[in-house]
């Protein structure tokens, strides 16, 4: 098999992630050591003790998340998994920086800092929403975003079919009443920013500059990049790939398809839940996609990979 790792994004925590994987690998000490210092905070009892509200605020949900998905990395590599290719859904992005040895565990857990604080900050200033927009073609979904008032635009294309819209609140509203005359399901997110749109661009600014004098080394595997949806062979700015990346869609039904054409045919989901390995299998019949979040789903991913 050729296996891709692929990381989780925002909106997939919940309490108590993690605690299986740092109980059980010694090698997640250094992670959690290394990461509690540079947030400020025991990202363990974080994860222990915080409610889905306080998990859900930016400021704290993406170092999280980030801090699962390298404790389900360390656990894949324990058990002698081994990985062709990496990508993650936007914040999973980071994750997969690591994983490929672009950053070192110190700088990425100082640009998911900085990432999670301008973001929040952001999103303070601005009303925003998103919403998924169910069975319905990507076209159609421009269409209707372009001709709604206010702004609206596509943020998450992720998968054939399901399209993440974002946008000023009540213009998000309007749209997915439009799908509704369409005979199209939307499902508001519990997330009060527009995440991958314009909304974002202060935010994208101020991150850009801080990571300015980051180290940032060639990958060790194929990247696969949400920006443009395909693999990244580009490295030489990475500074204004992120910023842009926090600003613009994310193409994660493109990569899919450039991984599945690119022969991979294994997909390893590390991090809290199994939303991308949901959105394989859904796309990608026949492929084996797998996620890593606790001791069942590892004993479940070893034995699918293993056949």
């Amino acid at each position: 098999m050729k296996t891709a790792f692929l990381f989780s994004g925002q909106g997939s925590q919940y309490p108590g992630m993690g605690a299986e994987l740092a109980a059980k690998f010694a090698a997640t000490k250094p992670i959690l050591e290394c990461g509690s210092d540079v947030m400020g905070f025991d990202l363990l009892k974080k994860l222990a003790d915080s409610t889905a509200e306080e998990l859900a605020q930016t400021r704290l949900s993406q170092p999280a998340i980030f801090t699962v998905s390298l404790l389900a990395l360390t656990a894949a590599r324990e058990n002698g998994i081994e990985n062709a290719a990496v990508a993650g859904h936007s914040l999973g992005e980071y994750a997969a920086m690591y994983a490929s040895g672009m950053l070192s565990l110190e700088d990425a857990f100082k640009a998911i800092k900085l990432r999670s604080e301008a973001m929040a900050k952001a999103a303070e200033n601005s009303r925003g929403a998103m919403a998924a927009v169910i069975g319905c073609e990507p076209e159609v979904i421009a269409e209707v975003c372009a001709n709604t008032g206010g702004f609206v635009a596509p943020a998450n294309y992720n998968s054939p079919q399901q399209t993440v819209i974002a946008g000023e609140a009540e213009a998000v509203d309007a749209a997915i009443a439009k799908f509704s005359e369409l005979g199209k399901r939307s499902v508001k997110l519990a997330v009060s920013a527009a995440f991958h749109t314009k909304m974002m661009s202060a935010a994208a600014e101020e991150f850009k500059s801080s990571i300015a004098n980051f180290t940032f080394n060639s990958p060790n595997c194929d990247f696969y990049s949400n920006l443009y949806g395909n693999k990244l062979g580009d490295f030489s700015d990475m500074p204004a790939y992120l910023a842009a990346h926090i600003c613009s869609p994310v193409k994660f039904a493109d990569e899919m398809a450039a991984m599945d054409s690119a022969g991979i045919d294994a997909f390893v989901e590390l991090g809290p839940n199994k939303v991308l390995t949901g959105l394989v299998k859904k796309t990608l019949r026949g492929a084996v996609a797998v996620n890593i979040e606790n001791d069942e789903t590892l004993a479940k991913a070893l034995s699918a990979l293993a056949n």
